[in-house]
C-alpha cells in the first residue's frame, strides 16, 4: 500500500470539494440573495447545512463516479491517474471561478478523470461516460429551460388575480424553503462524487473492498462541501443573480423549484451525476423567458453555455499534462 500517494489524493480530493462549494454556492442562493428573500450570510449559512445532510441522502451517484466512468490500475499507478484529474478538474474551478463564469464542477471532474485515464493507458467506460455523462449533460439544461418555462407559467396564473405586492412578500418566505431543496440537492450530487473518489483511492491502495462508502469519508466530503459553500463564491452569484436576468421572487422560486426537483429525480431514479450549475442557470433562462424572450440576456447565456461545451475537454487536457510529469517523477 502507498499510505503517502493514498494520503494526497485523499487531501487533494477533499480541496476540490471544497473549490466545489465555494465554486456552486451561487447555484443554491444566488436567487434568494438577488431577490432579496435571504441575506447573502444567512442564505450561505443555510445553504452550508443543507449541504452537510444532502450528502447524507443516498449513495447512487458515488457508486456511478466510482465504476461507470474509469478503471484504474491498482496501486501507484492508479493514485497517480486519480491525483492528475483532480488537479485538471481544481484548476478548471479556480480558472472559471476568477471569471465569474459558472461553469460545472461536476463536468471538470469527469474530464479530469477521463483525460488522465487516456494519459495513463488505463480504461475508460466510453458507454458509462456517454450515458451517465454526456447524454444528461444535453438533457438536463433543456430539461431545466422548459420545465422553468412552464412552472413560471403555472405560478402567473395561478396567482393571476393576487395582490402583486402581497404574492412578492409570500414568494420571498417561500424563497427559504426552495433555496434550502436547492442547496440539499446540491449536497445529495455533489457530495457524493467525491465520495466515489475517496472510495476509488481506498480500493485502489488495497485499504477497501467493495464499493460501500465508509461513514467518516461521507462526514469528511460533506463538511468539505459545507465549509466551500460557506466561504462563497461571489463572482459566481453575481452572475446567476443578475447578469442573465434581473429576477423577482416569485421567479426565483419557480427556477430553485424547478431545479431541485430535477436534482432528486436524476439522484434516485437514473443515479445520473448531473451538474446543479446546468440545471439552476437554464432553470433561470426558462423562467426569464415567460416574461420576454429578450429579458433574457441570451449574450451572458450564451458565454455560460460555450463554457459548458469546452469544461470536460479543458479539464481532461489539464489532467493529461498533469499526469505526464508526475508519472515520470514518481514511478
Amino acid at each position: 500500500m502507498d499510505t503517502f500517494g493514498l494520503v494526497v489524493v485523499i487531501g487533494v480530493a477533499l480541496f476540490f470539494t471544497y473549490t466545489n462549494g465555494f465554486h456552486d454556492s451561487a447555484n443554491a442562493i444566488a436567487t434568494s440573495v438577488s431577490t432579496r428573500a435571504l441575506t447573502p450570510r444567512a442564505a450561505l449559512a443555510m445553504a452550508a447545512v443543507m449541504n452537510l445532510a444532502g450528502a447524507f441522502f443516498g449513495n447512487g451517484v458515488a457508486t456511478t463516479v466510482g465504476k461507470d466512468i474509469i478503471t484504474t490500475p491498482s496501486g501507484k499507478q492508479g493514485l497517480i491517474v486519480l491525483f492528475a484529474a483532480l488537479v485538471g478538474a481544481i484548476a478548471w474551478n479556480l480558472a472559471t471561478w476568477y471569471f465569474g463564469l459558472p461553469s460545472s464542477s461536476t463536468h471538470a471532474l469527469f474530464g479530469g478523470m477521463v483525460g488522465a485515464a487516456l494519459a495513463g493507458a488505463s480504461t475508460v467506460h466510453w458507454r458509462g461516460v456517454l450515458d451517465k455523462v454526456v447524454i444528461p449533460m444535453i438533457v438536463s439544461p433543456i430539461i431545466g429551460l422548459v420545465v422553468g418555462y412552464l412552472v413560471m407559467l403555472a405560478v402567473l396564473w395561478i396567482f393571476r388575480r393576487s395582490n402583486p405586492h402581497k404574492a412578492k412578500r409570500g414568494f420571498r418566505i417561500a424563497q427559504t424553503v426552495s433555496a434550502a431543496a436547492m442547496a440539499l440537492g446540491h449536497g445529495l450530487q455533489d457530495a457524493q462524487k467525491t465520495m466515489g473518489i475517496v472510495v476509488m483511492s481506498l480500493t485502489i491502495a488495497d485499504v477497501q473492498q467493495g464499493s460501500g462508502i465508509p461513514i467518516w469519508v461521507k462526514f469528511v466530503c460533506a463538511a468539505m462541501l459545507s465549509l466551500g459553500t460557506y466561504a462563497g463564491g461571489w463572482r459566481i452569484m453575481r452572475t446567476l443573480g443578475r447578469k442573465i436576468i434581473e429576477l423577482d421572487p416569485p421567479q426565483g422560486f419557480a427556477a430553485e423549484a424547478t431545479a431541485s426537483s430535477i436534482l432528486y429525480t436524476t439522484a434516485y431514479v437514473f443515479q445520473a451525476p448531473i451538474s446543479t450549475t446546468h440545471v439552476i442557470t437554464s432553470a433561470i433562462m426558462g423562467v426569464g423567458a415567460t416574461k420576454r424572450v429578450k429579458a433574457v440576456r441570451w449574450g451572458v447565456a450564451k458565454n455560460i453555455v460555450m463554457g459548458w461545451f469546452i469544461t470536460m475537454p479543458a479539464a481532461g487536457l489539464v489532467a493529461a499534462v498533469i499526469y505526464w510529469p508526475t508519472h515520470l517523477v514518481l514511478d
